[in-house]
């Protein structure tokens, strides 16, 4: 059968790319009965960093959201993005909760399970297959496409007949930074058909602006499937238009057969509620065809824009960009998606803001060094293991061997919050936030993060003439800029940010004389037993106390920015005389988060 069939990312991977994945489930289901009727072979609807934004930021309980899903779409098979041993968390996970949570997502709705692993280490995937074919679903085996000496064409077959021997009942070419070029993608579907006799599908981000030309590439080399995006949620960073690879294959034997008409319909419902986000816009998420210098892919240039933003630093955004593929090579050459892309991206910000390469080293990196994710592609560079894990050693096997079971202390951790299988999965997934979502859940405190408003126009209320003050959020000092006001009821202005991704709703009296609820108490940094913090970010964990006695160097705090960890170390050795810091703080450089003497 030459006929191509479609795959829409319209309820994930589109609306994750090019606006922090922040839609609604009331927003989607509107317009599922159109969606159902269009003749998808699949719709993309959860999976990647859906289920961390439901709990994170938007409050809904995302297996809710899957069930919703499936009773609107009862005629269309339903698809999800899994990180192998990841799942949809940022560390391994021991097989027991790799199995069961497959086990609920079958039972909740998912029919295609897009299994991939960061480093193409398919070891890690090898129990989220096996689960994926107990359930009876279709297990799609995936390879992560970059570039570098050793990610070769040659590579990539072998990593697909493996694929098949390991139960995966399709291939799908994943192409998350928009590395593919017509002609490459044209020969590396020509080798891997001539391998494999599996339904091969392509799944290119437009980054570059080639992922139409090179999915015209890979229907000629054979490939059956392509992922697409209705237009109104297209292009830049996100993937081809559905409505125009359907016109481009119009009468030719690979037809798509889906309806122009409808699929303009959708996309006019899509276009008004894109503008509902417009917050969540970035100038990162439009074509760039530097991508295929940098390798940056558009998810991870905004992350890495915000984190530079709170640094004051976005003017050394092209030092990031130079430093992500040196770094790139030190950790042996890993594709960059979640969560290598996070991994290397805040060690380059590190390394460019500190001003000394590796000086300061984030807690994944050293567990990457450590093989705790898998094995590299490459060899890693030797002096930057031994400067990360010293002479610690590495993990050769898959790292999910040395996890021992977990679901029953997880169930015994979140007890009584959890009301069923589903909550202890959420609450594995992301423990701090799980917990946190359950008890608001629990106590009727459920609330999503707020929308800027829009006017009746759809013009943002933002857009205007840009405007700096100095400001106290919670505790904190920010020199801003703001661009338009929103209304001027009860005799204030309304000025609409967002601040680390969280919106805020910040009132000025007409005067502009705005007056902090409290201020920031901790005084600078300024001698030598003061410990601060490179970075931005919030408190994981403290981990000394009034009166501890500490080395120079040993660890006694543990922040967290762009989800990765990292240990802040003793300036020098003696006795904590104050620690200003607990866990959730928010914290920026140059304070004073703990005093040592």
């Amino acid at each position: 059968m030459s006929k191509i069939l479609v795959t829409d990312v319209i309820l994930r991977d589109a609306h994750q790319s090019l606006i922090a994945t922040r839609m609604r489930t009331e927003d989607m289901l509107p317009i599922c009965e159109k969606l159902d009727k269009v003749g998808y072979w699949s719709l993309e609807v959860w999976g990647g960093a859906t289920f961390d934004a439901c709990v994170r930021f938007l409050k809904e309980d995302p297996w809710e959201r899957l069930r919703q899903l499936r009773e609107a779409l009862p005629n269309t098979r339903l698809q999800m993005l899994l990180r192998g041993q990841n799942l949809l968390g940022y560390r391994h996970y021991a097989d027991d909760v790799v199995e069961a949570f497959v086990a609920k997502a079958a039972a909740n709705g998912i029919d295609v399970f897009r299994v991939f692993d960061a480093l193409n280490d398919l070891r890690n995937l090898e129990t989220a297959i096996r689960a994926v074919k107990k359930s009876g679903k279709h297990a799609q085996g995936t390879i992560c496409y970059t570039t570098s000496p050793v990610h070769t064409e040659q590579l990539f077959v072998e990593q697909a007949l493996a694929l098949r021997e390991m139960g995966a009942d399709s291939i799908a070419i994943k192409d998350m930074a928009g590395l593919l070029t017509p002609y490459a993608t044209f020969d590396l579907v020509t080798a891997i058909k001539a391998a494999v006799d599996l339904p091969v599908f392509i799944h290119s981000h437009a980054t570059a602006g080639m992922a139409d030309q090179c999915q015209l590439k890979a229907i000629e080399a054979g490939a059956e499937h392509i992922d697409t995006a209705i237009s109104s949620f297209a292009w830049g960073t996100s993937h081809p238009a559905t409505e125009s690879m359907v016109a481009a294959l119009r009468g030719t034997k690979w037809d798509t057969g889906l309806d122009l008409e409808l699929l303009t319909e959708i996309a006019d419902y899509f276009r008004e509620v894109r503008k509902k986000y417009h917050q969540f816009e970035s100038e990162f998420a439009r074509e760039d065809i530097t991508v295929q210098i940098n390798q940056v892919p558009g998810g991870m240039m905004s992350n890495l824009a915000n984190q530079l933003k709170e640094q004051n630093a976005l003017g050394r955004i092209r030092e990031v960009f130079a430093e992500i593929p040196r770094v790139r090579k030190d950790l042996g050459y890993p594709p960059l998606v979640t969560p290598t892309s996070q991994i290397v991206g805040t060690q380059a910000v590190l390394n460019v803001l500190t001003g000394e390469r590796y000086k300061s080293i984030t807690n994944e990196v050293k567990r990457y060094l450590q093989g705790g994710y898998g094995q590299p592609p490459a060899p890693v560079d030797a002096k930057v293991r031994t400067k990360a894990i010293g002479n610690e050693d590495v993990i050769d096997g898959r790292p999910a061997d040395l996890i021992k079971a977990e679901m029953d202390k997880l169930r015994k951790d979140i007890g009584e919050l959890a009301k069923s299988e589903e909550d202890v999965l959420t609450f594995a997934m992301f423990p701090d936030i799980g917990r946190q979502f359950l008890e608001q859940r629990a106590a009727g405190t459920l609330e999503p993060e707020a929308l800027l408003p829009v006017t009746k126009s759809g013009r943002a209320v933002e857009e205007g003439v840009a405007t700096e003050f100095m400001i106290d959020v919670h505790g904190e000092t920010y020199q801003v800029a703001i661009t338009g006001v929103g209304s001027h009821e009860d005799g204030k202005r309304r000025i609409y940010l967002t601040l680390d991704g969280m919106p805020e709703e910040v009132l000025f009296e007409p005067t502009n004389a705005y007056v902090s609820a409290g201020g920031n108490t901790r005084q600078r940094a300024n001698k030598p037993g003061h410990v601060t913090t490179g970075m931005p970010g919030n408190i994981v964990d403290v981990l000394v106390k009034q009166g501890d006695q500490v080395k120079a160097g040993q660890a006694v705090l543990i922040t967290e920015a762009m989800k990765m960890e990292t240990e802040i170390h003793a300036t020098i050795a003696g006795t904590v005389k104050a620690v200003h810091v607990g866990k959730g703080d928010r914290v920026t450089p140059g304070e004073v988060l703990i005093e040592i003497e």
